[in-house]
């Protein structure tokens, strides 16, 4: 190991020891968010039965559903009731922030428009910067919390952790939720008079944005910081989630999760070719402790062999560290330049 390779992971493990809240909580099947009894003979066959079910139907599992209720208040937040009803009414409100661009397109078009997912436990101010940018080169931003983060955090808790848990139908339910709200913010988008749409997801932003592309072909463009497999490699493997994983391991093995959660993985949806001719970027970190590049490089390879054709950009980061100056700025002057040309 190099000495700067050396550098990067002592910073990364630095930046991941900074929060001290995680809590290792207790291992669930959840089957009641999944329209299943909380009592059952055998929970692990009707989560793999279910989640085989969500793949092989995932046009449905993931349908848009109609929402009546979309308000934009004099401060730009969006805010509407999310299509998926979960225990939690404070999360049942979707809030976003909009960023609506006044550059004049030469052409007479409404400037395009960008949905950014932010990365997992992202507080409200999170990545406000990142949308600032888009709006400055001319591209509208909506920047949409997450299930279970910020104003949509359920009470009692600090974290997101029904997004990212040891609960296995309540991180289904989760996931599902998140895709099923971009598609709502995606269609309020639309509403505005914006047809050239495209996705930005950072992290586990990143898996819903992919899942959210290959689903809505209104989504011209993706581009993505940090790629991955299944959802059950980076909880197993990432340093980030090693607490979510201690909640697990002893109930569940690593193959086994990964069926369970392979519905909210975006794998199984590039194995099934739904990502060919789709406009990607992809940027990756070469030192990344929690979207582990293996995992990175198989995905990539796996897209390529089903007939996809990403453009790809590797750093010598981990995933904390992209946000380093002057990763931050390589990454997004490319991120921006993408957007521009594929929206254009």
């Amino acid at each position: 190991m190099s000495r700067y390779e050396q550098w990067i992971r002592e910073y990364e493990h630095r930046r991941w020891k900074t929060d001290d809240n995680r809590m290792v909580r207790p291992f669930e099947w959840g089957l009641e968010h999944i329209n299943g009894s909380a009592v059952h003979d055998d929970p692990g066959g009707f989560v793999k039965e279910y989640a085989q079910g969500a793949i092989e139907n995932s046009e449905e599992w993931y349908a848009p559903e109609e929402v009546h209720d979309y308000k934009l208040d004099p401060e730009n937040v969006l805010t509407f009731t999310s299509p998926v009803v979960s225990p939690w009414p404070e999360n049942n409100v979707v809030h976003g922030q909009y960023f609506p661009s006044q550059k004049k397109q030469s052409n007479g078009k409404k400037a395009p428009s960008v949905l950014v997912l932010p990365n997992w436990n992202a507080k409200w101010h999170g990545q406000v910067s990142l949308c600032r940018w888009l709006q400055r080169i001319g591209i509208s931003a909506l920047k949409m919390s997450l299930p279970y983060h910020d104003r949509r955090m359920a009470k009692g808790h600090e974290r997101a952790d029904q997004l990212v848990g040891p609960n296995i139908g309540l991180t289904l339910q989760a996931n599902r939720q998140a895709v099923k709200d971009a598609r709502a913010c995606l269609t309020w988008l639309e509403q505005q008079g914006y047809d050239r749409l495209g996705i930005l997801g950072t992290s586990i932003g990143s898996s819903v944005g992919y899942i959210t592309l290959v689903h809505d072909k209104r989504v011209r463009a993706g581009g993505f910081f940090h790629v991955s497999t299944y959802f059950a490699d980076v909880v197993s493997q990432g340093m980030t989630t090693t607490h979510v994983w201690e909640g697990l391991r002893n109930d569940v093995s690593v193959d086994k999760l990964r069926d369970y959660w392979a519905p909210i993985s975006p794998m199984p949806y590039v194995e099934r070719g739904m990502g060919a001719g789709r406009n990607t970027f992809m940027v990756y970190g070469k030192y990344d402790p929690t979207f582990l590049p293996e995992f990175t490089h198989e995905m990539l390879d796996a897209l390529r062999e089903h007939g996809a054709n990403p453009r790809v950009m590797e750093l010598p980061v981990g995933h904390y560290s992209l946000e380093l100056r002057p990763f931050s700025y390589i990454a997004g002057y490319r991120m921006f330049s993408y957007f521009l040309k594929a929206l254009r």
